[in-house]
């Protein structure tokens, strides 16, 4: 595979952990004249090509919205179909991406899901748990508003129990208690299908993420709209709330021996 790199562009600019919004699945099978299922099994074949991708390019962090909070007002059929497929996945995907060094995660609310499935979930994340390669997130039940929420409610229960004052409760406090604590903010978020916006994923960890939307549905995610992602993110300066100026003089400084 070519690198991923425009031309000129140091491997340091990549980004470290990509957030994806995988959407489209079902308007991919409605255009094609076949079920919905159809659909989301062809996007769970984009998924293994953006794994090879990652795993090729050295991006450390996936993270995947693989079913939403709000996603369990669908049809019976359909969830419980997504279901199934989830089972599947879990059953068949698990060994190969440990054998490539893949630590698999899920976050999310797992109380609605059942004992089958949080069986795997359970044994996925055990076995991986000491792979470095890459680490991969699905979301799954998951809501942003519901994360920030979890959280509030953690800091609540320090305080009562009194190993937590009020005045210790800040920015960084929050931030531990939030998914995906442990790993760094996602760099680059991207949404297939067409609609420009986040739908409750990752509320608080995207605020200074770059943002990325393409028309492309999911089945149809493949290297070569990664490799755009990746040519237009490089070419952006990420400031996090300081001027041009402030970057170029902490790069200068940070390249001086």
């Amino acid at each position: 595979m070519p690198s991923v790199l425009p031309s000129g562009t140091p491997a340091a600019r990549l980004p470290g952990h990509i957030a994806i919004i995988m959407d489209g699945n079902g308007r991919w099978a409605q255009q094609r004249r076949r079920p919905r299922m159809i659909g989301h099994r062809a996007g769970a074949r984009a998924v293994n090509r953006t794994i090879d991708f990652c795993l090729e390019n050295g991006i450390c962090g996936l993270t995947l919205f693989a079913f939403s909070s709000e996603n369990w007002g669908r049809p019976k059929e359909e969830v419980d179909a997504l279901m199934k497929l989830f089972l599947g996945a879990l059953d068949r995907e698990v060994d190969e991406l440990h054998r490539r060094g893949v630590r698999v995660r899920f976050i999310g609310d797992r109380t609605r899901f059942g004992k089958g499935i949080l069986e795997r979930m359970a044994r996925s994340e055990q076995r991986t748990l000491d792979n470095t390669a890459m680490t991969l997130t699905i979301a799954a039940s998951y809501g942003g508003r519901q994360d920030i929420a979890h959280a509030a409610r953690a800091l609540a229960e320090q305080v009562v129990a009194g190993t937590l004052t009020l005045d210790q409760i800040d920015e960084q406090a929050l931030a531990r208690h939030v998914a995906l604590a442990d790993l760094p903010p996602p760099d680059l978020f991207i949404r297939t299908g067409g609609d420009t916006r986040i739908s409750n994923f990752l509320l608080w960890q995207l605020a200074y993420t770059e943002l990325w939307f393409t028309d492309v549905l999911w089945p149809d995610f493949d290297a070569g709209v990664l490799q755009q992602a990746m040519d237009d993110y490089c070419r952006r300066e990420r400031r996090f709330g300081l001027t041009s100026a402030q970057i170029t003089a902490a790069a200068t400084e940070t390249a001086i021996p």
